[in-house]
């Protein structure tokens, strides 16, 4: 028989508590149930209990009745939801050159983004503090009130251990290695903070956009090169967090570019935006940035063309083992080549050249809806999840 929360004793009734009413808490997040009747239909519990549990969550401040739901050939259910007013989380989007901040409601909305222009190379304390500092201007200008922040979620253009949470040979963030980010945040405001591979992040703000997607791989395709991999509805981060790291594979046939790791021929090193501009400004083609690239390809530049198609199929190349062995349903490309024309036919081309057709028969090959969020997305939900992890909600905080 079903126990009541009066009849469990000792900590480990709490923990079944907290278990259950987590449980609960993690369906309505999700939509998979949005009323009391719902909850019970999909977790077999009894109504008295789900009732219970619901009660808990509300008195929390996690969850608020909103309004009816539709019938189901009875009454009416009162509509649960996430009560989006007890909070906000920060989320950071940090790359070697911008830093891009995302302010998100509990109920996972992106209420505001701002863009600032960094250079990684100040320093960890001046760039921690500065995010920070940002972090609490967008608060002051668009939380309502009541709404303090609860956590920060930050992406960092380098591998994260997922075992210690530190960052491991960063190669575009000197003076940063072995730094653990977010220990170092959470000692400077007292908050959750969660922090992973951007890349990682992006993969997971893309998957935000379409859970039915199982199995994806995202890449990031900017000024440099990275991965992030869902399978089975989940971030995979390998055995201590370097799955989908593809910057370093070297590829056949390359020029012998130096990678910043010590090797030559790596795939950021020849495919990777900087690695293009160098590539053109080498044939007396004036160009500084990425972006100068693309304006070049859409106004019919030959040479920039035909970089970015190289750069593509090269990407391509090295996708396509991942392919033949990770068998995804979507392979997304974002980034700012992602938005290249030239590039993005150089990636299909190699893989529908050099797959398996069982393998590219039901393969979507696209470019990221998220964009330029898919970070800010991604980076929101994880520290959302830490924010309603059991220990937190267990607390009462």
């Amino acid at each position: 028989m079903e126990k009541g929360f009066g009849q469990m004793n000792g900590s480990s009734g709490r923990r079944r508590q907290q278990a259950a009413a987590g449980t609960v808490l993690s369906l309505i997040r999700s939509g998979q149930a949005r009323s009391r009747a719902e909850i019970a239909r999909v977790t077999g519990l009894s109504p008295t209990t789900v009732a219970q549990r619901v009660d808990q969550l509300i008195d929390a401040g996690y969850v608020r009745e909103a309004g009816m739901g539709a019938s189901q050939g009875g009454r009416r259910p009162r509509a649960l939801e996430v009560d989006p007013t007890m909070g906000v989380v920060c989320a950071i989007d940090l790359d070697s050159e911008n830093a891009a901040f995302g302010l998100l409601d509990l109920a996972g909305r992106l209420v505001a983004m701002r863009r600032e222009h960094i250079d990684i190379t100040e320093g960890v304390d001046p760039i921690l503090t500065r995010m920070v500092r940002t972090a609490d201007a967008l608060v002051a200008e668009h939380a309502e009130p009541g709404q303090r922040l609860r956590g920060y979620g930050i992406g960092v253009p380098g591998p994260v251990d997922s075992r210690t949470g530190a960052l491991v040979s960063p190669s575009r963030m000197p003076g940063w290695n072995g730094i653990d980010v977010a220990a170092t945040v959470s000692e400077l405001t007292g908050l959750p903070t969660v922090v992973d591979n951007d890349a990682n992040l992006m993969a997971l703000g893309e998957h935000e956009l379409d859970r039915g997607i199982a199995d994806m791989v995202f890449v990031k395709v900017g000024s440099s090169i990275g991965c992030g991999v869902i399978a089975s509805g989940v971030l995979h981060h390998g055995h201590h967090g370097m799955a989908g790291d593809i910057s370093h594979v070297t590829v056949p046939d390359a020029p012998p570019v130096l990678c910043s790791c010590g090797r030559t021929g790596c795939l950021d090193a020849v495919a990777g935006g900087r690695a293009i501009v160098r590539a053109l400004t080498d044939d007396g083609v004036q160009v500084e940035t990425v972006d100068d690239v693309l304006a070049l390809a859409k106004d019919g530049h030959p040479l920039a063309t035909r970089m970015l198609r190289e750069a593509g199929t090269r990407v391509g190349h090295v996708l396509t083992t991942i392919m033949n062995f990770f068998n995804p349903q979507r392979l997304v490309l974002g980034g700012v080549l992602g938005e290249a024309k030239a590039f993005v036919a150089g990636v299909r081309s190699a893989i529908y050249l050099e797959c398996l057709p069982m393998i590219t028969d039901e393969l979507d090959i696209a470019v990221s809806k998220a964009k330029d969020k898919a970070g800010i997305l991604g980076a929101g939900a994880v520290v959302l999840d830490r924010v309603f992890e059991l220990h937190e909600f267990g607390s009462g905080q």
